[in-house]
């Protein structure tokens, strides 16, 4: 724990320069080109950094007096992803889990049975949760352990199928996104966009930012959006004018900020993307390797922070319908637009498609962190991380990867078997869809 707590003391900001530092020379880059890119990636992730407390001090209120005034009667409380990634790293698959992942990741690299190197340590705590989890239920750690490989292997097969676009959305190469959330997402996104190509309605749809700026000129600026946004949950929330200018004047900054901090990630990552490149081209035959990022870095697309704030009151009307649910959204309700990211990249940027993705997907994760509550409740017990009466859960625990590792890992050997034997075509099948390029639209 004394490891994983150092690790994860140093932050995004800090461990993810060194660690691309170090690439960039492995690289021959240069000394002072590597520190130049390594640094200017850490100093956008202090601007995301920035921007995302943005959203805890200015949404998360407004979230809570939504709730409060509405009396939204449901009995789990989401107790928010920073809170369930401490319960996750606390357990005792969650100590053993990033060096267990890193070794796996570098062997999967060496076999070619990934493109992608997970640098983003900070997010393995999804893969904790599944192999505490599983840990939980059969007793056995190396099971946990096993289930907690298995979703590692999954989300680098995701980025891998994802990463031509995501390069093409982001504007730059040789990146993936293996986060353990964004990661799981991918299948059910691209999935519907098959199904939204066979409904000519959403399969001719040009709904995305540029569309609408041209048809309604100012009016589909995301400034204009995040105004009318900002209004909207200001009057939910019931705010007077002086809390509602407040609140909408730090959702049109989200909007602004976040693709700013992005562009100063891109232009340290690019010189890092040409040097790997001339790398491999050189010395393995032009053999691609994908540095794994956190999603963050997708959420300077305009579509996502728009869907994004939009799905908090959806998110919330869909708590009280659905029968069967018993989450109550809270602390990660301002973070929706972290849920859908990977819809605007796997839809290209269109509204209409992302905005219903992004509805169908909450459905899914409040019902399966509805499912974990009790082992969720259980774990947090056990390690004291919360101090929560009743039952509680995650919004971050809504993760479709972790479910169906943990319902089949549940069965001990048996499931465990079954997960490598699915996991091997899948490997084959996105190593062969993989190497297609990705077309421009």
């Amino acid at each position: 724990m004394g490891v994983v707590d150092y690790f994860l003391s140093l932050g995004s900001s800090v461990f993810v320069p060194i660690v691309l530092i170090v690439i960039s020379l492995v690289f021959g880059q240069g000394i002072l080109k590597s520190i130049r890119s390594g640094i200017m990636v850490g100093i956008g992730f202090i601007g995301l950094g920035l921007a995302i407390s943005l959203i805890s001090d200015s949404l998360e209120p407004a979230v809570g007096q939504i709730v409060e005034r509405f009396s939204f009667n449901l009995t789990v409380i989401d107790i928010g992803s920073g809170a369930a990634a401490g319960v996750a790293f606390s357990t005792l698959v969650g100590a053993l889990i990033i060096p267990s992942v890193f070794i796996l990741n570098l062997l999967l690299l060496v076999v070619g049975f990934t493109k992608t190197m997970n640098i983003d340590i900070f997010n393995y705590s999804h893969y904790a949760f599944t192999g505490a989890v599983v840990h939980l239920v059969t007793g056995s750690v190396v099971l946990g352990i096993g289930a907690s490989l298995i979703q590692a292997t999954w989300s680098l097969l995701s980025a891998d199928y994802s990463a031509r676009k995501v390069q093409r959305m982001l504007g730059v190469e040789g990146i993936s996104i293996p986060q353990g959330y964004a990661a799981s997402t991918v299948p059910l996104f691209s999935l519907l966009d098959k199904v939204y190509n066979r409904i000519p309605f959403l399969r001719n749809s040009k709904l995305d930012i540029s569309y609408l700026q041209g048809k309604i000129g100012m009016f589909g600026d995301p400034v204009i959006i995040g105004t009318v946004l900002g209004i909207i949950l200001a009057l939910l929330a019931d705010y007077n004018f002086v809390e509602g200018a407040n609140l909408l004047m730090s959702v049109v900054a989200i909007m602004v900020l976040f693709p700013r901090m992005v562009k100063i990630i891109v232009e340290g990552l690019l010189p890092i993307s040409e040097s790997a490149k001339a790398f491999f081209n050189k010395h393995f035959n032009g053999k691609e390797v994908f540095i794994g990022l956190d999603s963050a870095i997708t959420l300077g697309l305009p579509t996502t922070q728009i869907i994004g704030t939009m799905l908090i009151p959806i998110t919330l009307i869909l708590a009280v319908i659905l029968p069967g649910n018993s989450v109550l959204p809270l602390g990660d309700l301002a973070f929706v637009a972290f849920f859908t990211c990977m819809a605007t990249i796997i839809h290209n940027g269109n509204i209409l498609k992302t905005i219903i993705s992004g509805v169908i997907n909450m459905v899914i994760v409040l019902y399966i962190a509805t499912w974990f509550a009790p082992y969720f409740s259980k774990l947090a017990a056990n390690s004291g991380v919360t101090a929560i009466k009743g039952q509680s859960t995650a919004l971050w625990n809504g993760n479709m990867f972790d479910y169906v590792i943990a319902q089949i890992g549940n069965f001990g050997w048996i499931g465990l078997i079954v997960l490598i034997i699915l996991t091997i075509p899948v490997g084959l099948y996105v190593k062969k869809v993989g190497n297609r390029p990705e077309p421009v639209e």
